[in-house]
């Protein structure tokens, strides 16, 4: 089994941390390995330092109590783009139809101050990229991968001892647990009841 996941688990932290310190009301990350294989047309379908940022506007916004999107969180309003712009994201004049002003992209001034930052990052999905190509001329991925979808397949309830659950893509949760806070215990997805169990 590969430990790339846990590795690039802890260079999202550590490039979380490295925006917290320009930004210290971002909340801390519960989950970097949430983001790994998870895809939003509307947030970017690829892991990079600029999706993160785009990702951190979002955690400003709920640590403001500020509603940043709409449409079932597709369309980013301006309070996005205002705090986009904040965190060093340039955007285009008009939004898009659908998604608002999600489109953003790294400011020059962005680039620099994160240089080494994006370039560990970096280092880490080329590594986690070379792990997992073998894999997946090995394992099925269903449907997402049948109908060229990146949206990183089908999300299903997961549980943990105290009975909380969360909704959770299943080979996200195969990369590295997702513990929960409540008991401290790992989410798992419950087995299926056995076909005609009820019948017998």
């Amino acid at each position: 089994m590969s430990t790339t996941p846990p590795v690039l688990a802890a260079e999202l932290a550590q490039a979380w941390a490295d925006i917290q310190r320009h930004h210290p009301e971002l909340p801390d990350l519960a989950a970097p390995e949430s983001l790994i294989g998870e895809s939003s047309s509307a947030c970017g379908h690829e892991l990079s330092f600029e999706r993160l940022l785009h990702e951190a506007v979002h955690g400003i916004a709920a640590a403001r109590g500020v509603r940043d999107t709409s449409r079932a969180g597709r369309y980013h309003n301006r309070r996005f783009l205002a705090i986009a712009e904040e965190l060093g994201l340039d955007h285009p004049e008009e939004p898009h139809p659908s998604s608002g002003f999600s489109l953003v992209t790294l400011s020059p001034e962005a680039k620099r101050r994160y240089r080494p930052t994006m370039e560990r990052l970096q280092r880490a999905l080329k590594a986690h990229s070379a792990a997992t190509a073998d894999d997946t001329a090995r394992t099925f991925r269903g449907p997402a991968a049948r109908h060229g979808s990146s949206g990183g397949g089908v999300r299903v309830k997961a549980v943990c001892d105290c009975g909380r659950n969360v909704r959770v893509v299943p080979s996200v949760l195969a990369q590295a647990p997702i513990v929960c806070g409540g008991c401290g215990k790992p989410f798992r997805i419950p087995e299926p009841e056995p076909v005609g169990a009820a019948a017998g």
